[in-house]
Order: C-alpha cells, then structure tokens, then sequence
C-alpha cells in the first residue's frame, strides 16, 4: 500500500517537471548529448591508433632473426620499441624482460 502510494507521488512529481521545462532548455540538453557522442567517438579513433601503432611496432620487433611473436610482444610491453633499442640493450635488461633466456640473447648479440 506504502509502495503503490510512493510510486504514484514519484509520478504526478516526475511529470510535473517536465512539463515546466522551457523548450529551450530541451534544445540545448540535446545538444550537449549530441556533443558527448562525438567526444567518445574521437577517443575510440585514438585507442584504434595507438592499437595499431603498437602492432607495427611488434611487427617490426618480429622482423629481427630468432624473435617470435610472443617475444616481440615481451619486448614491446618491456619498452623496447625498436629493434635498435633491442641490439644496444645490456644482456641484463634483456634477461630481465619475461619468456627471453640467455639463448635468444646470445642470438641478439650475435647480429
């Protein structure tokens, strides 16, 4: 009975208010809608970008002799995005980067 009363006076307040909004007010609430979509379609282009940059960054790291996708991907997430900064690296901080032992280093250094 409380509920049934709450929802009706939830209602009648509801509808009040928007009928006494200006017509106005609608036109540019209906413009910043419009002004937040276009915002969140310039961000998705961004993430794409940076997506695809840092794949061709991994496609150039898998393009070094020994280096496999999933070591090239360890490289990239390490900081190594190029295969220069790859073959002036110490051994040690290439040790340190994940799924790399001392064989592929060894290959690095080699070329």
């Amino acid at each position: 009975m409380i509920t049934k009363f709450l929802s009706k006076l939830k209602s009648i307040l509801f509808k009040s208010e928007s009928t006494s909004v200006v017509p106005e007010v609608k036109k540019t609430i209906k413009k910043t809608k419009k002004k937040s979509v276009k915002t969140s379609k310039a961000s998705k282009t961004k993430t794409k970008t940076k997506k695809e940059d840092s794949k061709k960054l991994i496609e150039a790291l898998k393009a070094i002799p020994g280096v496999g996708a999933k070591s090239a991907e360890a490289f990239y997430k390490a900081g190594f995005k190029t295969p220069k900064s790859i073959k002036s690296a110490k051994d040690e901080d290439l040790l340190a980067v994940p799924g790399v032992g001392i064989n592929l280093v060894k290959k690095l250094k080699n070329l």
